[in-house]
């Protein structure tokens, strides 16, 4: 536990991994060529540190290395999967389907698609978070492009039946995308098993370096895509750039060490987050889970404290660093577009904490976390019964 703060938010982003870390450094120096650059050896060196890194990102998710391409990140790799099959196959197909708990990026690209004439359909989901797919087989027909579901929600954690929407894909002959960024390396993630055409991984939420991620397009069949950027036509001519070589290389080291250790760490977090569920359950009444607690992945909390506003709670939690379940502008909080799909009732919508678990996080911590939590959450309460009083 850090002297003076825990961290609870690995949703948001994960602390960087020290061996992550050490691969990385004689990127920064003494190494310093350019990938693309294939007439001296620099460039070789360089090149070769990429290759490695796309296989070990490849191998975590059953993919072949030449079915990666780098990315700044899961908003590039979704806004290129999305717009890019749609604008492809526009003409002979003209329809896309996603749910309404995805992504915002997800969410704004097939608005985006919307605006160019693409007929997009947009699912409920059921109190839990996940989809019914009687609604998805109904929804699709011979015009559906792709489908776009997230693997594990980013607020709520809740993880979708991959298999089974791909078999319902696949019998019209639409492409399935995933954005996995909340589910590769906390859960066994395979492409091939789970029937995905295009997949979107983030470096930041498995330990790795902030902005570089991947894209999986599978090769066979090929799944038509279009590129959103021209340039020199690295990624194969996909998405055009200089790879920056550290953070790729970060990228892979974190994808290898997930690999190893998936099974036993994802036993931990998951032991960690009952032991915090249970506790904090005891300590607080009127606590709300929102989302399927099974089928969910090991690190994610999203709870409400009935009568408890998250700003107020969260002003009050100054050595815990957790999240709302609200998007903040300059001007307004508004209530979690996810929670609200889910039917949360209005007077919990405002409530809500994602609370995020994850490779550095103890058991010590998780103790000080509710009861942190709980203080803050009892003073708050007491505070409006005063209050309540006084009126």
């Amino acid at each position: 536990m850090a002297e003076d703060s825990v961290y609870l938010d690995y949703q948001a982003s994960t602390p960087l991994d020290p061996r992550v870390r050490e691969a990385m450094l004689v990127w920064f120096g003494e190494k310093f060529g350019n990938p693309h650059s294939n007439d001296h050896v620099y460039g070789w060196a360089a090149e070769e540190a990429v290759e490695t890194a796309r296989t070990q990102v490849a191998s975590l998710i059953g993919a072949k290395p030449r079915e990666i391409i780098f990315t700044s990140g899961a908003t590039e790799s979704n806004n290129i999967a999305v717009k890019g099959v749609a604008r492809a196959l526009r003409g002979k197909r003209n329809h896309v389907v996603t749910i309404v708990t995805e992504h915002k990026c997800v969410l704004e690209s097939c608005r985006r698609l919307e605006r160019e004439g693409t007929e997009v359909t947009y699912l409920p989901v059921e109190r839990n978070g996940l989809l019914d797919l009687n609604r998805l087989d109904d929804a699709l027909d011979e015009q559906t492009a792709l489908v776009s579901i997230m693997a594990a929600n980013n607020e709520i954690g809740v993880i979708q039946p991959m298999a089974d929407i791909a078999a319902l894909c696949e019998k019209v002959g639409a492409r399935l995308h995933s954005d996995a960024a909340q589910a590769v390396a906390k859960i066994p993630i395979n492409v091939n098993e789970l029937g995905l055409d295009l997949l979107s991984i983030s470096s930041h939420k498995i330990y790795g370096p902030m902005g570089v991620g991947a894209l999986y397009i599978r090769q066979k069949p090929k799944v038509p895509i279009e590129p959103l950027m021209d340039g020199g036509g690295q990624e194969r001519g996909l998405r055009s750039g200089t790879v920056p070589v550290p953070l790729a290389v970060g990228f892979g080291a974190c994808c290898s060490i997930a690999a190893d250790e998936l099974p036993n760490e994802s036993k931990r977090i998951l032991s960690l987050r009952t032991r915090f569920l249970g506790r904090i359950k005891r300590a607080i009444n009127d606590t709300h889970l929102h989302g399927d607690l099974e089928q969910r992945i090991p690190g994610n909390l999203n709870l409400s404290f009935a009568n408890i506003d998250a700003q107020d709670l969260m002003m009050r939690l100054c050595r815990v660093s957790v999240s709302t379940g609200s998007a903040c502008s300059t001007a307004t909080v508004q209530a979690s577009h996810v929670l609200q799909s889910l039917g949360v009732e209005q007077h919990l919508l405002h409530n809500a904490i994602r609370i995020g678990f994850g490779r550095f996080t103890t058991e010590a911590e998780v103790d000080f976390a509710v009861e942190e939590i709980a203080r803050a959450v009892t003073s708050l309460r007491q505070s409006a019964q005063v209050y309540e009083r006084v009126g």
